[in-house]
């Protein structure tokens, strides 16, 4: 009689985990092999260990030949100039200073065989126990549909913009002609018709510029000059020039310095403060732009109370922000409020015209110069716009000065 040898517990448990652990893998796999999105995974050294298929398609590589190849000559990102990422903007090496997820909107990638394909890209570090990062995994998205329609969209926006513009202009000239009591004599009942007319003209050419600006941010062609600036002095300026149109409406101004907002108002320090020189690269006019949009909104929607310019800052960022104690912003809408055309639906917001175009743009100017805005708000308690934007030290910022003089003294001798 022939005896079996049944298998011990042990190695039950040993085929239950292998094959459970061959299914997972499979689901996986199945998974990963049918989403449209690519998927890549990255180890410490920067090597691509694993591959989807639609991270094939995206990049031109053969999954078998990307395997195994340091990822910066698969994934090759370019910007719309067709210039080769620096390090401090390329997604995968900005993990490093963040340790957290980076997202890129505005990438391109060079494939295989040198076709340009644009590509939102979110790289994810992965971490150990003491925070070192062990690898990397990237989802790409092929948006180069997508960009394509909003690059279209946006240029008929700027060509029909551009050609309404002149004759609104023209419309306006001759309704402030027609309200000028030196041009012509018309009755109380005429005077009021007129005058809606205009600031519906008015309202409509705001709306044009605005359409005009965004499509102009979103295709790069936004005019951006940027020197270097004393943000300090700069915004303390701004608040001078920002004073009469508060208190016109009632509302006290407030420049403050610091984190813990230590007060300077028609430029007496309240306290004695040693106010480190915040350096900036960016261009005066159009952070003019964004500070102004700021201020007007937190005046519109403030009855009462104060408005704030305020100023602080580290080693690397400089934090701009602009407060108020007016009717703050319900949760449900911070997160879409730097979107296109979307604007809070209340009340309040029917009775005051916007095009819904100011926070986009804010945004996008502010993006310019690698910075970030976000707002903070509760309801009835007011509302905070943050900006942060790289701060230069002292030493750059005078090598940076001193080129910007050098370069206006050799344009000025030309001309």
């Amino acid at each position: 009689m022939f005896g079996f040898k049944q298998k011990s517990s042990k190695d039950n448990q040993e085929h239950v985990l292998a094959k459970s652990l061959f299914d997972e893998k499979t689901k996986s796999d199945i998974i990963l092999n049918a989403i449209d999105d690519g998927v890549v995974l990255i180890d410490a050294n920067k090597i691509i260990q694993s591959c989807n298929p639609a991270a094939a398609t995206i990049t031109g590589w053969a999954q078998k030949d990307a395997i195994g190849v340091q990822y910066d000559s698969v994934i090759k990102l370019v910007n719309d100039k067709n210039e080769a990422y620096q390090p401090i903007e390329n997604p995968f090496e900005k993990i490093y200073q963040s340790l957290a997820t980076v997202r890129d909107n505005h990438a391109n990638i060079v494939t295989n065989n040198n076709a340009i394909k644009a590509a939102d890209i979110a790289v994810t570090p992965l971490l150990d126990q003491q925070k070192n990062i062990t690898g990397a995994v990237a989802i790409i998205r092929d948006v180069t549909s997508e960009r394509e329609a909003e690059s279209q969209r946006a240029e008929f926006i700027s060509t029909a913009s551009h050609e309404m513009r002149t004759p609104v202009a023209a419309i306006e000239g001759y309704l402030a002609l027609a309200l000028n009591d030196k041009v012509a004599n018309i009755d109380q009942k005429a005077r009021e018709y007129l005058e809606k007319a205009h600031s519906s003209t008015q309202h409509l050419g705001k709306l044009f510029q605005d359409l005009l600006t965004s499509a102009k941010a979103e295709d790069g062609r936004l005019q951006n000059h940027p020197v270097v600036v004393e943000m300090g002095a700069y915004l303390e300026q701004l608040t001078e020039d920002l004073r009469f149109a508060a208190q016109k409406k009632g509302l006290n101004m407030e420049y403050l310095i610091g984190a813990d907002g230590q007060q300077k108002t028609n430029n007496v320090t309240n306290a004695k403060v040693v106010r480190p020189l915040y350096y900036c690269h960016i261009d005066p006019d159009r952070l003019r732009e964004v500070i102004t949009n700021l201020f007007d909104n937190a005046a519109k929607y403030t009855d009462t109370g104060t408005i704030s310019i305020g100023i602080a800052g580290d080693d690397k960022v400089v934090q701009i922000r602009v407060q108020d104690t007016g009717q703050g912003i319900p949760a449900d809408d911070i997160s879409h409020l730097f979107e296109k055309f979307y604007r809070v639906d209340t009340s309040a917001t029917r009775t005051v015209g916007g095009t819904g175009l100011g926070l986009f743009i804010c945004r996008k100017i502010i993006e310019l110069y690698n910075g970030r805005i976000w707002v903070e708000s509760q309801l009835n308690k007011g509302s905070t716009f943050y900006i942060n934007l790289p701060r230069l030290g002292n030493e750059k910022a005078q090598q940076l000065k001193s080129q910007e003089e050098s370069l206006a003294n050799t344009v000025g001798a030309l001309q």
